[in-house]
C-alpha cells in the first residue's frame, strides 16, 4: 500500500489555517503526503493554498460521490476531511465505498451525525440520556402557554450553525420574527459562560482529549478571539457526551454553559467536526490533526488529555492569497 498520507479537505473554503495545521503535521511526524483540497469554484483561499486542489461538483448531485471516489483514486488520497455540517451524512452513508479504496473518512457514524444536526434531536437525545440542557420547545408551545415561558428566551432555527439566525426573545412580539426562520426552536437561555469543548475520540470510540475554549468575541459566527480554559467539569461532561454518542469518532465539539457561582451547566450543542476556532486548542498543545494521520497510517497514537497550554490568547487577524485571474477561475 501507498505509504504516503495525502489528505483531502472537501469544501474547503477559507479553511486556510485548518490546511495549514495538516501541511505542519505530515512535516512533524514525518510522513509523506499532500494535503488536497476540493471546493466548487478556484476562487477559494483554501483552494489556492492547498498542494493540490481540484474542483468538484454541486454537492448533493448525483454524480458528487462517485466523482470524488475517482478523484480519490487518482489522486491516493488516504484521509479525507469534511468541513460543512451539511456533507456529514452523505459522506457518513458512503463510508464503504470510500473505505474500499484507502480512504479514511474524518466523519462519526450516521447515528451521532443525526443527533448532532438537528437541534430537536439533540435536545431529546440529551434528556433521555440525563445530560443537563435548556428547555426547548416550538412556537406554538410557548405561545400556547407564556407563563410557562418566562421571558427572555432564544430562537434558532433547528439545523442552524455558526449562530445565524439566531433571535433574541425579548417579548412575545418576537416570536413572531422568529417564525421566519427555518424550523424555530424556542429554548430557555442557559446562565454562565459560554465554552465550545474540542474532543478528540479515537478509533476505538475513547475520548482522549477535551480542550474549552472560550470566545471573547465573534466575527460572521465564527469566534475571531478566544482563551483556552481548564474546568474540570466542563471537560468531564463533554467527554461523558462524546463517549455516550452511538458512534462518535474523530474530532467533535461540543457547547456548554457553565455558571461557576451555582456550579451549573448546559450542553446547548454536539457539532461532529472541526470547530472554527480549532487552531487555537492546536496551538494550545492538543494536535488532533497529527493524531488523525497516526490513527490512519497505523501508526502509535500520541494523543494525551491534559497536554495542553491553560489560557493560551488567540487574535485572530485578516490575512489574504494574492493568485492570478486565470489561477482563481475568473
Amino acid at each position: 500500500m501507498n505509504q504516503d498520507c495525502n489528505i483531502l479537505i472537501t469544501s474547503a473554503g477559507r479553511r486556510v489555517a485548518l490546511l495549514r495545521l495538516f501541511q505542519q503535521a505530515l512535516r512533524d511526524l514525518n510522513v509523506p503526503g499532500r494535503v488536497c483540497a476540493t471546493d466548487l469554484t478556484a476562487n477559494s483561499s483554501a483552494y489556492q493554498s492547498a498542494d493540490l486542489a481540484f474542483l468538484s461538483g454541486r454537492f448533493g448531485d448525483p454524480s458528487y460521490i462517485p466523482d470524488l471516489l475517482e478523484s480519490c483514486q487518482q489522486h491516493a488520497i488516504r484521509l479525507l476531511v469534511p468541513t460543512i455540517d451539511t456533507e456529514l451524512a452523505l459522506y457518513a452513508r458512503h463510508r464503504d465505498d470510500f473505505e474500499r479504496i484507502g480512504v479514511q473518512l474524518a466523519v462519526s457514524d450516521p447515528d451521532t451525525l443525526l443527533i448532532g444536526s438537528d437541534k430537536q434531536r439533540t435536545h431529546q437525545w440529551l434528556v433521555a440520556n440525563q445530560f443537563p440542557t435548556p428547555r426547548q420547545a416550538s412556537i406554538d408551545q410557548v405561545t400556547a402557554n407564556p407563563a410557562d415561558w418566562p421571558l427572555p428566551l432564544i430562537a434558532k432555527p433547528k439545523a442552524g450553525s455558526s449562530s445565524i439566525g439566531l433571535t433574541p426573545i425579548h417579548c412575545l412580539s418576537d416570536l413572531d420574527i422568529a417564525r421566519r426562520l427555518d424550523e424555530p426552536v424556542v429554548q430557555t437561555i442557559a446562565p454562565g459562560k459560554e465554552y465550545t469543548v474540542d474532543v478528540y475520540v479515537d478509533h476505538a470510540g475513547k475520548p482522549r482529549c477535551a480542550v474549552p475554549r472560550m470566545r471573547l468575541e465573534t466575527r460572521a459566527g465564527e469566534v475571531s478571539k478566544g482563551i483556552t480554559v481548564r474546568h474540570s467539569a466542563v471537560q468531564e461532561l463533554a467527554i461523558a457526551i462524546c463517549q455516550a454518542l452511538p458512534g462518535a469518532r474523530g474530532v467533535l465539539n461540543v457547547q456548554i454553559f457553565a455558571d461557576d457561582k451555582t456550579g451549573q451547566l448546559n450542553v446547548i450543542e454536539c457539532n461532529p467536526r472541526f470547530g472554527g476556532g480549532y487552531p487555537l486548542t492546536h496551538q494550545a498543545g492538543a494536535h488532533f490533526t497529527h493524531w488523525l494521520i497516526e490513527e490512519t497510517m497505523g501508526l502509535p497514537l500520541s494523543a494525551a488529555i491534559d497536554q495542553w497550554q491553560d489560557g493560551l490568547v488567540m487574535l485572530r487577524y485578516d490575512d489574504a492569497v494574492f493568485v492570478s485571474r486565470q489561477q482563481a477561475g475568473l
